[in-house]
């Protein structure tokens, strides 16, 4: 197929996969992923990754192709990651928890024509692929399983390719489905000229990573967060990343004391198991230097205990899939300020509108409330097949986030919720971070969630889910009472409940909307 761009597209050609490829060339004896037992240097990933191209190629794998990918932290993630991309193809990471309906569903969306299964997922993505009627080769099988076609046999038959396809900057590299609030997921748009230099500018001037460092791998690399941050930011940088196929509080820490992990990336619940695993597990990494944390917001008595038990800040950003993803971070050089996300990235804007103006972008003066809107190099394309959710979306050339926050003299910004989770009582907004902060300074709190639920009489009721330390013995009329001491009438929750664990998301977020479904005045002790 020709590729070749017209003059007025210009003539500058670009690729994902050329930061493995690069990196290679570098750092070939360096080690690039370690799991488990195994550890496979950058000439080796590379290697693997071009023999994978070569067994894809010959399925009929080319420019354009799309090839969705089902599988946890496994090196195989990235050698089919990167021989897709070095294709021309398009990946289509998809959520390993998902069940067969939802895989054919994104399947068929995408127009995905081949699945890459790993081995213990390969139940419910058969079920997907013969729903959506395209093959599956799968990785991590055992050899001479029946009616598995494995692509490292494949691999090992087929000529390696010799390097990566040049492509166009805005071409596209990624479809990453959001989960959404309403209806069925979307699939943005990422292109190779986004992930490249949103790569590019997290290691000139936003994180402190630095080659030869061990890179904590626990986020899902089939979500944004984990793919860019963690996979392509570090090979980028030529750090070691150990990566964990299931994340839990006391593996965390043993891969930290085993690997002598540096710099650890994660989301607030994260970091909440982790100090709930140190309470038992004496497991530490005396070389820990550097943490970071997105996702969602990471409540500041969270950061202060953890730098108490680990010794190490917490640096907190924001951003989206749709922002590929960073768009603000408390930058290296800087000490992080504690409840705020930082400040604009290099080359993005991010300022903020009025929310109630859905057609048009008003900025509003420093200092007020509004919806954070974004713009700059690192924005998708668009959601796939679905122009009017990405007219919506993209307004005057700003991404709309949907978030509520507020801009400083200084730039720094602090979200202050969804502005569809905000909560309304009695005509007064109340935003759930500013409460969720409070409780998470009690001391029997381990982590804590606040929603709004519908009320007959205020027109919505502020709830909190509320995980209590372990041992503790805290009452929900306790925690209710210190609430109410803090926040004014309206805002403290008059409905607390205590569970052992929260509904969560891919990246590890909390789905307030599945606390909220789950509610029900009848049955819900409100002490």
């Amino acid at each position: 197929m020709n590729t070749s761009p017209s003059a007025e597209e210009g003539f500058g050609t670009i690729s994902v996969a050329a930061i493995l490829a690069e990196s290679a060339a570098r750092f070939p004896d360096s080690a690039a992923l370690v799991v488990g037992e195994e550890r496979v240097t950058y000439s080796e990933l590379w290697e693997q990754t071009r023999a994978y191209a070569g067994a894809l190629r010959d399925r009929g794998v080319g420019h354009a192709s799309r090839v969705a990918l089902l599988m946890p932290n496994v090196a195989d993630f990235a050698r089919v990651y990167y021989a897709v991309l070095a294709l021309g193809g398009v990946v289509v990471p998809l959520h390993a928890l998902l069940k067969g309906r939802e895989i054919e569903y994104m399947l068929r969306d995408s127009g995905a024509q081949l699945l890459v299964c790993a081995g213990p997922l390969l139940e419910e993505g058969a079920k997907g692929a013969a729903a959506a009627g395209i093959d599956v080769v799968t990785v991590l099988v055992p050899e001479g399983t029946e009616g598995a076609a494995r692509l490292e046999t494949e691999a090992a038959a087929a000529e390696p390719i010799s390097t990566w396809l040049p492509l166009q900057p805005f071409e596209t590299a990624t479809i990453l489905y959001t989960s959404g609030t309403t209806g069925q997921p979307k699939g943005a748009l990422g292109s190779h000229f986004a992930l490249v230099e949103q790569t590019n500018t997290l290691l000139t001037s936003t994180f402190d990573l630095r080659r030869g460092d061990v890179i904590f791998g626990g986020l899902p690399m089939f979500h944004t967060f984990g793919q860019t941050c963690v996979l392509n930011t570090g090979l980028r940088a030529g750090a070691t990343i150990v990566m964990l196929p299931k994340f839990s509080g006391d593996a965390a820490l043993d891969a930290l004391a085993r690997h002598n992990i540096n710099v650890f990336f994660g989301v607030p619940t994260m970091y909440i198991a982790m100090l709930e695993a140190a309470r038992t597990n004496t497991g530490r990494s005396n070389a820990l230097r550097y943490c970071i944390s997105g996702g969602a917001s990471l409540p500041v008595a969270v950061m202060d205990r953890f730098k108490a038990e680990f010794g190490s800040d917490i640096y907190e950003g924001y951003g989206l899939t749709e922002t590929s993803p960073v768009a603000t971070f408390n930058h290296v050089g800087k000490a992080p300020r504690p409840g705020t996300v930082g400040q604009a990235i290099w080359g993005v804007q991010v300022e903020i509108a009025r929310a109630d103006v859905p057609d048009a972008i008003e900025l509003l003066p420093t200092g007020e409330l509004g919806e954070l809107v974004i713009r700059g190099h690192n924005l998708f394309t668009g959601y796939l097949n679905r122009p009017e959710a990405t007219a919506e979306a993209v307004v005057d050339g700003w991404f709309r986030t949907g978030d509520l926050g507020t801009k400083d003299g200084d730039g720094y910004l602090r979200i202050l919720d969804r502005k569809k989770e905000m909560i309304i009582r009695n005509g007064f907004n109340v935003y759930p971070r500013e409460v969720e902060e409070v409780l998470s300074r009690h001391e029997a709190v381990l982590s804590v969630a606040v929603y709004g639920v519908p009320d007959e009489t205020h027109g919505q009721e502020v709830a909190a889910a509320v995980v209590l330390n372990p041992g503790s013995s805290a009452t929900i009329d306790e925690l209710r009472d210190f609430a109410a001491a803090e926040l004014a009438a309206y805002k403290y929750p008059r409905i607390i409940t205590l569970v052992t664990e929260f509904p969560t998301g891919p990246s590890g977020k909390v789905l307030k909307r599945e606390l909220t479904a789950r509610y029900s005045a009848a049955d819900t002790p409100t002490g």
